[in-house]
């Protein structure tokens, strides 16, 4: 059986060759082998080598060993029934799956956004699993508001046992276009008001003596920026980071901290982030490969699961993971797809121009 990574030492340069396992639909993009010089000097510097193959920086694993423990695992699963959770952003898209599918699995949900109305219908869709449901309106930029969210949590349910920091939105423009007020903005609703409530979340549980589980929705984005997303991709990079550091400082107290990475999710992002913008359309990019797109309930049952056997990072495409994990190791690739996009951004942006301005397009 073939492992999924194999350092090779030649007689001319060292190099790691890469291969899918057997069954490893997820690993077809290497099926021919990728070939990196001088890959077995930079192995030295990998803290961990199993039997199976070279985990690199937690983005590969041996297939064999996934299979292996997913049986164990779900049957050693958390139970999550009774427990508490709750999720910002949740009047819509990857929020109010992710609630919904926790009601499933058995946990109440205290539901918070702007638009109270929305929020409404994710509570009904709650309760019609048989959880109870809270609503909150509130803007998680207004300080103060993590304080609010834990207060109204404690006194309607008499505890919390889970947070996710879902509330955010995407930004398509150049950096140097970019005025200050707006990616301020831009920090305050993605970063700060998602760290202000995860940091007063773990700061109650400590004083309870309780443990929890603390998330942030972060993006594939936080692995690698494109061209028109470079504030989105640092303000969930950031995300990324704090969750990380967070994950083993509060780990010793039974918290755990975990970074939720989405590839393109059919959800008003979008739409959001075109009128933010700007820009025309506002729906799922046409040039997205039809594997790199999917439904936020993916996203929320993938949560789930990292609810019942906790990890730091959650993601739904390993095709995406492994591709960051490249791009990471092989910048020069990067730029080979960044140079393309930007010409395929710029093609677009001069279509949408010379249809505002009434041209015929060439």
């Amino acid at each position: 059986m073939n492992a999924p990574i194999v350092l090779e030492h030649a007689q001319s340069a060292p190099r790691l060759i890469v291969r899918p396992a057997a069954g490893c639909a997820a690993m077809s993009w290497v099926a021919l082998g990728v070939r990196l010089p001088c890959a077995a000097a930079c192995a030295a510097r990998i803290p961990r080598v199993r039997a199976h193959g070279i985990d690199l920086l937690g983005c590969v694993h041996a297939q064999t060993s996934v299979q292996r423990r997913t049986t164990t695992l779900m049957a050693m699963g958390r139970i999550l029934t009774g427990q508490v959770a709750i999720v910002t952003g949740a009047s819509s898209g990857i929020g109010a799956a992710t609630a919904v599918a926790m009601a499933r699995a058995g946990v109440d949900v205290l539901l918070a956004a702007r638009r109270e109305d929305r929020l409404a219908a994710v509570a009904r869709a709650v309760e019609s699993v048989g959880r109870r449901a809270c609503v909150v309106a509130v803007d998680v930029a207004q300080s103060g508001s993590e304080r609010l969210l834990l207060d109204a949590a404690e006194r309607h349910f008499g505890r919390f046992d889970i947070v996710f920091a879902n509330a955010g939105y995407g930004l398509d423009r150049d950096v140097h276009l970019t005025q200050e007020e707006d990616l301020r903005a831009l920090f305050e609703v993605n970063f700060f008001a998602s760290v202000a409530l995860l940091r007063e979340s773990a700061r109650r549980l400590r004083a309870a003596g309780r443990g929890g589980h603390l998330l942030m929705c972060s993006s594939c984005l936080s692995k690698f920026s494109l061209p028109g997303h470079g504030a989105y991709a640092a303000s969930k990079a950031a995300q990324e980071s704090i969750c990380r550091a967070m994950r083993f400082e509060l780990l010793p107290h039974g918290i755990e901290v975990a970074s939720v990475h989405p590839i393109t999710t059919t959800t008003e992002f979008f739409a959001e982030s075109a009128a933010r913008s700007g820009l025309r359309g506002g729906t799922v990019p046409e040039h997205a490969p039809r594997w790199a797109v999917q439904p936020p309930e993916r996203v929320a049952d993938a949560i789930v699961d990292c609810l019942r056997n906790p990890r730091s990072e959650v993601w739904t495409s390993e095709i995406v993971r492994l591709s960051a994990a490249l791009f990471n190791a092989c910048p020069w690739i990067f730029d080979l797809v960044l140079r393309r996009e930007a010409r395929r951004r710029a093609r677009q942006l001069a279509r949408e121009a010379a249809d505002a301005a009434g041209a015929p397009r060439h």
